[in-house]
């Protein structure tokens, strides 16, 4: 899927930006996926150094969906790596976004989904099945609410309330 370009985004919603309906996240994304950029409706996942309810829901219908986790910017472990890229790109999410870090950076890049995160750690994460979804989640520069829109490309991630064209 195609999407505009974050940058051209901005420029066409100065009025969104200012009001807060738009919001740019703080930089420092790095993408791994194997598709520069994505856009889509956000499922939102708070967890800490697990990821059990990651794999349950990449294992769910994506339907053109960016699952946001909020791993608390943890630098302990990672929460998404090559099984669970796959995982997404079989069941039609378009990205994910994570506040914390990813693994097996080879095996991400050659799947067919956006993948942004802060960095890598080769450490898996613990497997507890605790944590919570579609909730409001806090990452650095804005909240991101279930449903929120989230566009992501070279130049930056952003949040929006609604779809924006």
């Amino acid at each position: 899927m195609t999407h505009p370009a974050t940058t051209d985004l901005c420029d066409a919603h100065e009025d969104r930006i200012a009001a807060g309906s738009l919001r740019v996240l703080t930089p420092g994304w790095r993408s791994f996926g194997g598709l520069p950029g994505f856009a889509g409706p956000a499922a939102t996942l708070k967890v800490f150094e697990d990821n059990s309810l990651v794999r349950t829901l990449l294992g769910e219908p994506g339907a053109g969906r960016v699952l946001v986790i909020d791993g608390g910017g943890s630098f302990r472990c990672a929460l998404v790596g090559g099984n669970l890229g796959v995982l997404g790109a079989k069941n039609g999410w378009a990205g994910i976004l994570v506040n914390g870090l990813v693994r097996d950076t080879r095996e991400l890049a050659a799947c067919e989904i956006g993948i942004f995160a802060l960095g890598t750690h080769p450490q898996k994460s613990v497997k507890l099945n605790s944590g919570q979804r579609d909730i409001a989640v806090q990452f650095p520069g804005g909240v991101v609410h279930a449903g929120d829109w989230v566009y992501a490309d070279e130049d930056g991630v952003l949040v929006s309330d609604s779809a924006l064209g």
